[in-house]
């Protein structure tokens, strides 16, 4: 291992944090969903923890484990077909594959404990997009890139989905309020998925990953009013959660010990969070 491999990584997210700062930092003064938001907000530091993490480890992490589910997934039924009917098919079946994985995150305790990870900012932006546990992560890739290597999609030409795919979950995270007028129907806007993390009311509505066409399709899609003054409503989990970034990354496997263990000790284990949310709103909405 040469010190040029070491530091390649190091070189990436310094790449990578300069390029989103340059687009979102004038993007998110100029048109803030939530005008009053600080800058320098509660909880800027643990998010920037994630994005390092996730530039320097677990981005690495994911693509060993796409890497190894390749001998599984590769095919060439598909490659007699254009390059560009790959990648839309690709795109559409990827995010067929992450809207069911995200609900069963959602409904699922298990699942739920890691994804509530990415639940817990309580002020969204483009930095607070990063807060994702490894766990939830990697799935989350496998699922959205198992499609494309089925379809035998490039090497080359993955990269740029997921390139795409990058930036675009950084803009819906992002405190922007940004119309997009008729591409709101191929593309989310961030004012969908914000409402998605509401605190509370957010585990019903806009799962999908780029669209919001799978909402539309199975009945989860919710466009929320904003008003002048921006959106108000409080995002977050209901459950503590533990501030620290090593804190977080231990906790879900802590709490998936306690459940565990629990049926034992009592004779039944406890409902997903999402379920006990459901049944304490009949108005609910990462």
């Amino acid at each position: 291992m040469t010190l040029a491999t070491v530091l390649a990584p190091a070189g990436a997210a310094l790449l990578s944090l300069a390029f989103l700062a340059a687009v979102f930092v004038p993007l998110e003064r100029a048109l803030p969903a939530r005008p009053a938001q600080r800058v320098l907000r509660a909880g800027l530091a643990i998010d920037a923890l994630f994005f390092a993490g996730q530039y320097l480890v677990w981005n690495a992490v994911a693509v060993h484990v796409i890497d190894l589910t390749r001998p599984l997934l590769a095919s060439r039924l598909a490659t007699s077909l254009p390059v560009p009917v790959l990648v839309v098919l690709a795109v559409l079946l990827g995010d067929l594959v992450v809207y069911w994985f995200h609900r069963a995150s959602h409904a699922w305790e298990p699942l739920w404990r890691f994804h509530a990870v990415h639940h817990t900012a309580t002020e969204l932006d483009w930095v607070a997009a990063h807060r994702e546990h490894p766990v939830d992560g990697v799935l989350t890739q496998v699922c959205m890139n198992a499609p494309a290597i089925l379809l035998g999609v490039p090497p080359a030409v993955l990269g740029g989905i997921v390139a795409f795919r990058a930036v675009w979950a950084v803009l819906i995270h992002a405190n922007v309020r940004v119309p997009l007028g008729p591409l709101g129907w191929l593309f989310g806007s961030p004012a969908l998925h914000h409402f998605h993390h509401v605190k509370g009311r957010a585990v019903t509505h806009n799962f999908a990953n780029l669209g919001p066409w799978l909402d539309w399709l199975f009945g989860t899609h919710h466009a929320p009013e904003v008003g002048v003054s921006g959106e108000t409503y409080p995002l977050g989990v209901e459950e503590p959660w533990p501030r620290g970034y090593l804190a977080q990354l231990v906790h879900p496997f802590v709490l998936l010990a306690r459940s565990l263990s629990a049926p034992s000790r009592s004779g039944a284990g406890s409902p997903a969070p999402s379920t006990r949310a459901r049944s304490s709103s009949s108005t609910r909405a990462p």
